[in-house]
């Protein structure tokens, strides 16, 4: 069989491949033209990020087996299409952790120690200027983790060795995880801010990350704090973090990621107290051959028909499984984005039910898509049906299945989700086997799933949910459909709103402040 690798990856992975009887032509210096006129030769492309494995690109690749990508994100392959094909796409989301976390360190302690301004005093102006660089100590320092995964985890390990307080805080991750790592647990953001001298961020960017931490937040924090993120730009905005170096407010911060890449010009720049890098987080020898060989193995085990354990889209369930519960497996990845963004607490045990039909079926498959759509809401990565079981044993989450052979009210066949007080219910009916939403919080409700959805908690009196249109009305929201949920006249409500664009964080504010309104969460399929 052939390989094609188009982008450069380590010797040590090509020379893998090739041990295994395999033909590998290295085409680095290949035009996106010449590669669509050659990739019908190859059973395997193996890529960086800088090849885009489009449509065009997958429709010629006639013998494609599978394609690996020699990092983390998968943004730029089209694996819609290469699934509808049957091609295996699959990445190397580890390679870079231990280079991440270690950048981490290494910004921390060059912040603490002023080592970037007194090299450049000493070296370019030769100047001896000791009192003028005193820097501070790790040890015994709190250090705050915001996101306790793969990373956080391993920059945890390493700021203990080096004597420090280590605290965290990661809704998604169980005590009991927290435990095994002795790390001591927080419960709330503030909390965290309150109680931290260097805050370093390990999040993914998403709906619910993007700009956690405004200026509400940066009070919080202590004066004199340090600030490290190595993760993703536009957690907080640079502004914000502009104007509390400015006020002393925060004593020096490092950056390896910007809101905007490449970062060529702006105010962080005038900060002798600010260290900046080039998102250099998975840039050492060993993150770019680790890649190499893990991709190289991924793409060796694809092409012998054997596990490939990162693929991204491929679930290994005996097609039998898989069309007998085929209709439900898109419920069940709604359900699970729709709880991720409305449970708000810590996540040590997710209940998924299953009744009527289903309850006699295998529904193994059914769990793994519910934990892909709520992990898609929380990590990095992509999520697959692969990885999704992997992420939950990695964060300590235990899944109890629930099977009910009779059926779930008018619903001969339900998935319910619980996670302590949420409970979130779905079905699919024929003819068009359309998700529907059966219940939220425990109330019955009857809901086509939308892009966005306005979901409120509010009390069964007259006049709230006109009050609420009317506030949508002057903000150009439309509302596309409404669905109201109560158990009692006179008691709480449920309401869903499909709407047509999404509400800002000003907005929901707003929402959250007409009286009798109990709570307002966006949701976004």
């Amino acid at each position: 069989m052939k390989i094609l690798v188009k982008e450069k990856i380590s010797k040590t992975g090509i020379e893998k491949m090739r041990s295994e009887g395999f033909d590998v032509d290295i085409g680095a210096d290949w035009s996106h033209e010449e590669m669509l006129n050659q990739i019908h030769k190859y059973d395997a492309l193996i890529v960086r990020s800088g090849t885009k494995v489009d449509r065009k690109v997958i429709e010629k690749g006639v013998n494609l087996k599978v394609i690996g990508r020699a990092g983390i994100g998968v943004d730029n392959i089209d694996v819609e299409e290469a699934t509808k094909r049957g091609i295996i796409v699959c990445n190397a989301p580890q390679s870079n952790i231990v280079s991440a976390a270690e950048h981490t360190i290494a910004l921390m302690l060059t912040l603490l120690r002023n080592i970037p301004q007194a090299h450049y005093s000493l070296k370019y102006e030769r100047k001896w200027e000791k009192s003028k660089f005193t820097g501070i100590e790790a040890t015994d320092k709190v250090l705050g983790i915001l996101g306790l995964g793969r990373v956080g985890a391993l920059v945890a390990s390493r700021a203990k060795g080096l004597g420090m307080k280590v605290i965290a805080y990661d809704p998604y991750v169980s005590a009991e995880k927290f435990q095994q790592l002795n790390i001591e647990r927080i419960e709330t953001l503030k909390d965290l801010l309150k109680k931290a001298d260097i805050i370093t961020i390990h999040l993914p960017k998403t709906k619910e990350t993007m700009r956690l931490l405004g200026d509400k937040e940066f009070q919080l924090m202590k004066d004199g704090v340090y600030i490290i993120n190595t993760a993703r730009g536009g957690i907080f905005s640079e502004k914000t973090l502009v104007k509390y170096l400015k006020e002393g407010k925060i004593a020096g911060a490092a950056l390896d990621v910007f809101e905007k890449e490449p970062y060529e010009d702006g105010p962080l720049f005038e900060f002798e107290n600010v260290i900046l890098t080039p998102h250099l987080g998975a840039s050492t020898v060993e993150a770019q051959d680790k890649a190499g060989i893990i991709i190289a193995e991924q793409v060796i085990a694809a092409l012998k028909g054997e596990f490939v354990s990162n693929a991204v889209n491929i679930p290994m369930v005996p097609p039998e499984v898989i069309e007998s519960v085929r209709n439900f497996l898109e419920t069940g990845e709604i359900l699970g984005e729709i709880a991720a963004q409305l449970y708000k607490d810590s996540v040590d045990l997710i209940e998924i039910s299953y009744s009527g039909e289903l309850a006699s079926l295998d529904t193994k498959i059914l769990d793994i898509a519910v934990l892909k759509g709520f992990f898609s809401k929380v990590v990095f990565e992509p999520v697959s049906y692969v990885n999704a079981p992997i992420l939950a044993r990695e964060r300590g989450i235990h899944i109890r299945q629930i099977k009910n052979m009779s059926a779930a009210g008018a619903h001969p066949n339900e998935i319910t989700i619980t996670i302590r007080n949420l409970i979130v219910s779905g079905t699919t009916a024929p003819p068009q086997f359309h998700p529907r939403i059966t219940r939220l919080y425990g109330y019955d409700v009857d809901i086509i799933p939308s892009k966005y959805m306005l979901v409120i908690k509010n009390a069964d009196r007259p006049g709230i949910i006109g009050r609420l249109g009317t506030l949508l009305g002057k903000n150009n929201i439309n509302i596309a459909a409404m669905q109201s949920g109560r158990k009692e006249i006179g008691g709480t409500a449920v309401s869903v709103l499909n709407v047509d664009e999404t509400i800002t964080d000003e907005l929901l504010k707003e929402i959250r402040n007409i009286d009798g309104i109990l709570d307002a969460q966006l949701v976004v399929l």
